[in-house]
């Protein structure tokens, strides 16, 4: 049995856990009174999650609509973002997870890293206070500004030819990644600095695609089980999210496969830079959270 199908099948046995995490956290809430997601919530799990197939990313995005539209409040954006996103990220990987040929070793090595990381990261989340939440994500966001201008301007590492790692460089991969997982669990992207760290140690770009896709895919379900757990998230968005995106990753993988993005993603940039601001300010100026959506 190949190394990718084992993988594969892990993927499904994590699927259907998170699964049923999810479902359980769901019925809980509405025994509690949590109302079903509205039309907005799904319309937004649909859009970012068509656009992140199509490689804009849901994370930065999702955030803007939520600053935007008042949609959730600021310390439980982590825990919506990664609970509602992780079921439609999860089907991209099956999606995608194919022909690109990478070391089995180095492939498992840092989704293990990302998976611990990702295990510590939302459990410290989740205890944030709601200034340091709006700190975080404030400058997660414009980390992520920073990402979408360098792939816009082509300013990644070319990196090299490798297929795999070995010796310190893999040692520095599988704890860069598990930095970066625990990161992403405060809603930063983890494309980006994956995609810089396997170019930095001098392998093909091209094998960042199944190690970070494998990573998010794998990391996501952990730390969205941690704030299920919790309870640090908000209920119906996070379920409009999963909901809304497992309709538009298919549609953009299968139907749209690509569009003339260049222009979209200036403006995505653009907004991501001022929903950073807005996120910043909200921790300078604290403002209660209204409750009211669309």
């Amino acid at each position: 049995m190949s190394a990718k199908l084992i993988l594969l099948l892990a993927l499904a046995a994590f699927a259907i856990f998170y699964l049923a995490v999810f479902l359980n956290g769901l019925a809980r809430a509405r025994r509690e009174g949590a109302p079903l997601p509205s039309a907005a919530h799904i319309a937004t799990g649909f859009g970012t999650n068509f656009l992140d197939t199509l490689g804009i990313g849901s994370f930065a995005t999702s955030t803007s609509i939520f600053k935007f539209w008042n949609m959730v409040p600021d310390e439980l954006i982590p825990g919506t973002l990664n609970t509602g996103h992780t079921l439609p990220v999860m089907f991209q990987a099956f999606i995608y997870m194919a022909a690109i040929e990478v070391d089995a070793t180095t492939l498992v090595l840092m989704i293990a890293g990302a998976v611990t990381g990702a295990w510590f990261g939302a459990g410290l989340v989740a205890r944030l206070s709601r200034r340091s939440v709006q700190l975080g994500m404030g400058f997660a966001l414009l980390v992520a500004v920073t990402a979408m201008l360098m792939s816009q301007l082509s300013l990644f590492p070319a990196g090299g030819a490798a297929i795999g790692l070995q010796g310190w460089r893999l040692a520095v991969g599988v704890v860069c990644n598990f930095l970066f997982a625990a990161i992403s669990t405060l809603g930063i992207g983890f494309y980006a600095p994956c995609m810089t760290l396997v170019s930095l140690l001098g392998m093909n770009p091209a094998t960042a695609f199944p190690i970070m896709m494998g990573s998010a895919a794998f990391l996501m379900p952990v730390a969205g089980s941690r704030f299920v757990w919790r309870r640090a998230y908000f209920v119906p968005v996070a379920a409009g999210l999963a909901a809304g995106g497992l309709l538009g990753v298919p549609l953009a993988a299968f139907v749209v496969k690509s569009l003339p993005l260049t222009a979209l993603r200036y403006l995505v940039t653009v907004v991501v830079l001022y929903a950073a601001v807005l996120m910043l300010r909200s921790a300078r100026y604290p403002a209660g959270f209204s409750g009211k959506c669309l």
